[in-house]
């Protein structure tokens, strides 16, 4: 049987009907954490960064330049849960009534599909942004696979990924149910984005879980190559920052694509500064980083984003960015302005 929901769809968007999202329609819902009033601390730059942005990313400039300065008293939504019926799960888009979800690009057509034979129910964890960017999957929907988990059914349409992604599956105790199209008889969808306590202590869960049996030594820094690899941000001096780091500072310097997990958790696992190009590189520093440490990101003017601060806020740990001349193609960053930097956070 085929179902006409895809093209019910794109005719009422062509008709700018208001269409619900697909947690409006949820037959229940419970609140998970509470909403509260959280401290949100600023970023730590040098005098003028700001000026140089010509250009963000993810966000408008003006949010991004409200949230260098940090808010004292932020508000910060609840976490919840929300139980949906007869979803059907096609292609990588959620359809259920006269809302969709994506959480991949499609692969084929889509006005129309065949309602999927298998059936089942379950709670879902991945997102769009998760199945985008390693980074975004590490440090947001693995969190989310805790609540999934508690649900009872943890289930993702991602199929098993290389690199990584086995060992952090492993060390998370993440066995989740993968699938291909399927239809939902009931689904459990989280809006699990707000910086709660909740979330804050599934984030400490996490560290502890990843150092679990690790007796990771203290080191001042740990520098994490981007290079080529990922979305452009091609920094010109890296080499000469990396460098200028282990000598002066006795920061290690190191390739992640060269390394274990192991390798890197243990190198980080009790390190101040996790300090390289912004990107998902990072994130393996971040994950195990105690508490009240720095990661310092270093960004071309043309792409400029504090979304990783959203990261650094729920692992309890500092920001800090050094904007550069140039553009995610090619820029630089002064030392003395690391330096500088390195002042501001030591």
């Amino acid at each position: 049987m085929r179902s006409l929901r895809p093209l019910a769809n794109k005719m009422r968007r062509l008709a700018r009907l208001r269409q619900p999202g697909l947690l409006d329609l949820a037959v229940d819902s419970w609140e998970i954490s509470p909403a509260e009033i959280v401290d949100v601390p600023p970023v730590i730059c040098l005098p003028g960064q700001a000026d140089r942005i010509t250009r963000t990313e993810f966000a408008s400039l003006d949010t991004v330049l409200r949230s260098l300065d940090g808010d004292p008293a932020t508000p910060m939504a609840a976490t919840r849960g929300y139980l949906l019926r007869d979803v059907d799960f096609v292609d990588g888009v959620l359809y259920a009534g006269r809302a969709e979800l994506h959480l991949r690009a499609r692969s084929r057509s889509a006005l129309a599909h065949r309602r999927p034979v298998r059936s089942m129910s379950g709670a879902l964890y991945e997102t769009w942004v998760g199945n985008r960017w390693f980074g975004n999957w590490l440090l947001d929907d693995c969190l989310t696979y805790r609540l999934a988990e508690d649900a009872g059914h943890p289930v993702t349409s991602t199929p098993e990924r290389g690199g990584h992604v086995p060992r952090y599956e492993d060390l998370l105790d993440m066995s989740p149910r993968r699938v291909g199209d399927v239809h939902f008889d009931e689904l459990i969808l989280f809006d699990d984005h707000p910086n709660n306590s909740g979330r804050l202590a599934r984030a400490q869960d996490m560290r502890a879980r990843l150092l679990k049996g690790r007796d990771p030594q203290p080191n001042p820094g740990v520098f994490l190559y981007r290079g080529r690899s990922g979305d452009a941000r091609v920094l010109e001096n890296e080499d000469e920052l990396a460098e200028k780091l282990h000598v002066h500072y006795g920061f290690r310097v190191m390739f992640p694509e060269d390394h274990t997990v192991d390798e890197l958790l243990d190198a980080c696992g009790a390190t101040q500064i996790v300090a390289g190009v912004e990107g998902s590189q990072l994130n393996h520093g971040m994950t195990v980083m105690p508490p009240g440490g720095t990661l310092l990101t270093l960004q071309p003017a043309d792409r400029a984003t504090t979304a990783m601060k959203l990261l650094t806020d729920r692992w309890q740990q500092r920001f800090a960015m050094i904007v550069g001349p140039g553009t995610a193609g090619s820029f630089r960053i002064p030392w003395d302005d690391v330096r500088r930097t390195l002042d501001l956070i030591l």
